[in-house]
């Protein structure tokens, strides 16, 4: 009985390891690979949830050392739109919305978004909005060769040994797939989530200007 015992428990442990970045009772990558898709991430449906004001609970704090070795942390990013990232090298929708995040993250820092580019309002606040990416498999040659293939200029955490920065969004709105793009208010408040590729930029840069938009 007792080796049955410890079975059990491996089983439960690695179950709750999976929940971190799956956040659902069942297990999308093992249904992929049963399937032989081979595509090695788990999908996301691009699902796009968006929190009111009073529905956003508390702020979300992490940080991590970057892909260039530097340190990130999320304290220094209060008082802007935060757009978080979550991705890591294989995965193929990482590589087609790269180019995309990398479009609107420069739109916002040279002050002429798409999305209103002619907004005094907007344009004012555009250098209040940091990016940064939560890489959760990688090493860090492995992510500096993708940021350098896919143009990538905004930092990235190397979260694959402590997984520290996924743990903090384990809350009421995880991650839940690779890729998933969540974006955080002035305060660090989760405001909304792109589950799974995002495919357009406009979609980020209407959430980005309604929260530019708020009050601080």
């Amino acid at each position: 009985m007792r080796p049955r015992a410890g079975l059990t428990m491996l089983a439960a442990l690695a179950a709750a390891s999976a929940l971190l970045l799956t956040g659902c009772t069942s297990d999308p990558l093992a249904d992929q690979y049963r399937e032989g898709s081979g595509k090695n991430y788990i999908a996301g449906d691009g699902t796009i949830s968006e929190y009111a004001a009073d529905q956003r609970g508390e702020p979300i704090a992490f940080s991590g050392e970057t892909v260039e070795g530097e340190a990130f942390d999320s304290a220094d990013t209060v008082g802007d739109v935060t757009v978080v990232n979550f991705w890591y090298a294989g995965c193929a929708p990482c590589r087609v919305e790269a180019p995309i995040l990398e479009e609107v993250s420069q739109g916002f820092a040279s002050g002429t978004d798409a999305a209103d580019a002619g907004d005094a309002a907007d344009t004012a606040a555009d250098s209040d909005v940091t990016f940064v990416g939560v890489n959760v498999r990688d090493q860090a040659g492995t992510a500096a060769s993708f940021e350098k293939k896919y143009g990538v200029t905004y930092p990235s955490i190397l979260d694959v040994e402590s997984g520290s920065a996924q743990l903090a969004f384990a809350g009421p709105v995880p991650p839940a797939a690779v890729p998933t793009t969540i974006v955080l208010d002035r305060q660090g408040r989760v405001a909304a989530r792109i589950l799974g590729q995002l495919t357009d930029a406009s979609i980020l840069e209407s959430i980005i200007d309604g929260l530019l938009a708020e009050q601080a």
